[in-house]
C-alpha cells in the first residue's frame, strides 16, 4: 500500500536548488489532519502538478520545533517553478534514512545516486 499526501508548495531554505536537486516543499496539513506517522528518511515515489505525474524524490524529516517533519520533494525532469501550486505525493519504496554526509560533494554525490535508483525503481 502506497501513502499518498497532498498540499501546496511553499517556500522552504531553497537548500536543494543550490546543491543542483530542487525540491517542492508541502504544507503539511493534510499530513497534521491525517495525523499520520511516516518513517523519516528519503523515499522513491511519484509526485504530480495537475494531471502531469513525475518520478520523485521524497524526503520525510527531519523534526522541527513542533514536532512535525519537513516534507520535500524532488520532482525528477521538471522545470519551471510549482510555489502556491497544489501537488500530490505518493510515497511507493522507502530507500534510506537520514545521513550527516560531513560535505556538500559527498551529499551531491548520494543524492545522484539516490535519483539514479528511483528511475530504475518507479515505472
Amino acid at each position: 500500500m502506497t501513502t499518498k499526501i497532498r498540499g501546496k508548495v511553499i517556500h522552504g531554505d531553497g537548500y536543494g536548488k543550490i546543491l543542483g536537486f530542487p525540491t517542492a516543499n508541502l504544507d503539511r496539513r493534510d499530513y497534521i489532519r491525517k495525523k499520520m506517522k511516516i518513517r523519516l528518511g528519503v523515499w522513491a515515489g511519484t509526485a504530480s502538478a495537475g494531471s502531469k505525474i513525475y518520478k520523485a524524490g521524497i524526503v520525510i524529516g527531519p523534526l522541527d520545533k513542533q514536532r512535525l517533519p519537513k516534507i520535500e520533494t524532488h520532482f525528477i525532469g521538471f522545470k519551471g517553478s510549482l510555489y502556491g501550486k497544489s501537488i500530490t505525493i505518493e510515497l511507493q519504496k522507502y530507500l534510506r534514512p537520514f545521513k550527516n554526509y560531513g560535505n556538500v560533494n559527498k551529499l551531491k554525490k548520494q543524492i545522484a545516486s539516490d535519483v539514479k535508483k528511483i528511475k530504475l525503481i518507479i515505472k
